[in-house]
C-alpha cells in the first residue's frame, strides 16, 4: 500500500473510532467498512480490524470501569464461551469469495440494528436495579454464538451482542455498554491470537492506523462530539450500509 493510501485509511479509521466510541462501541465493523471501501484483501482486513478493535475496546473498558458501570457478574457469562469461541473463529481462514459477502451481510445487519434499536421496555413499568445480571445459560449461548462469528470475520462482536442484551432486557443501558466494551476487548484478543496462527503477520501500515484509532477513541469516549445519538447512529448506519453493499457485490 502506498503512503497516500495509508494516510487516507488512517483518517477514515480515526473518524470511525470517534463515531463508534461516542456511542460505546469499539468499531470493528466500521474499520472493516473502511478497509472494504479501499479494497484491502481479507488476509489483511481481519487481523487489522481485530488489532484496532482491541486497542479501542481497551480504552472504552477503562473509561466505563472508571465511571462505575462495569460489574463482573454482569459480564462474565458472555465471556465464558465467547472468548474460546472467538479464538476458534479467529483461526478459521475464510476464502475471499465467502469472506466478502459474509462480512458485507454482517455490515448490513449492523446498520439495521443501529437504526432500528429501541429502548428496552421492562415489565410492570419497573426499572433495572444496579445489580441486574443476565440469566446465565442464555448469556452463555449468546456469548458463544457471537464469539464464533465475530472471530471468523474480525468484527469483535460487541455491536451484535449489545442489541441482544438490550432487546432481552437483561442489563441496563450503561451496563450493556460496559459489557460490550469488555466483550470486545477479550474476544478481539482471543480472535487475534487465533488469526495469528494462520496469518502470522500484520501490514506495515498498522502503526499509523492504530494511532488514528487511538486518537479517535480518546476523543469519542472522553469528550464526545456535538451530535445527537440518533444522528451518530444514522451516520454510522449509512457508512456500514454503503460498505456492506460494496463488499457483497465485489
Amino acid at each position: 500500500m502506498i503512503f497516500g493510501e495509508t494516510i487516507d485509511l488512517a483518517i477514515l479509521i480515526f473518524a470511525t473510532a470517534v463515531l463508534y466510541a461516542a456511542v460505546g462501541q469499539a468499531g470493528a465493523t466500521g474499520y472493516l467498512a473502511a478497509m472494504g471501501l479501499v479494497g484491502l484483501a481479507p488476509v489483511v482486513m481481519k487481523p487489522t480490524a481485530l488489532a484496532l478493535n482491541l486497542l479501542v475496546a481497551a480504552i472504552g473498558t477503562i473509561n466505563f470501569a472508571r465511571a462505575g458501570h462495569f460489574r463482573w457478574r454482569t459480564f462474565y457469562p458472555f465471556a465464558v464461551l465467547g472468548v474460546p469461541f472467538s479464538f476458534v473463529g479467529g483461526a478459521i481462514t475464510v476464502p475471499p469469495h465467502v469472506y466478502y459477502p459474509l462480512v458485507g451481510a454482517l455490515l448490513l445487519v449492523a446498520a439495521l440494528l443501529l437504526v432500528s434499536r429501541r429502548p428496552v421496555i421492562l415489565p410492570q413499568g419497573g426499572t433495572q436495579s444496579a445489580e441486574a445480571a443476565p440469566p446465565f445459560w442464555p448469556a452463555l449461548a449468546a456469548g458463544a454464538g457471537v464469539g464464533l462469528l465475530s472471530g471468523m470475520t474480525g468484527t469483535g462482536g460487541g455491536i451484535f451482542l449489545a442489541p441482544v442484551i438490550l432487546t432481552m432486557g437483561w442489563v441496563a443501558v450503561h451496563r450493556t455498554a460496559a459489557v460490550s466494551a469488555a466483550y470486545n476487548l477479550l474476544n478481539s484478543a482471543a480472535a487475534l491470537c487465533g488469526a495469528w496462527t494462520s496469518v502470522g503477520a500484520f501490514p506495515d501500515a498498522l502503526p499509523a492506523w492504530l494511532a488514528g484509532a487511538a486518537v479517535g477513541a480518546l476523543i469519542g469516549s472522553q469528550s464526545g462530539i456535538r451530535l445527537a445519538p440518533a444522528t451518530l447512529k444514522t451516520i454510522l448506519a449509512a457508512i456500514l450500509a454503503v460498505a456492506g453493499t460494496r463488499m457483497i457485490f465485489t
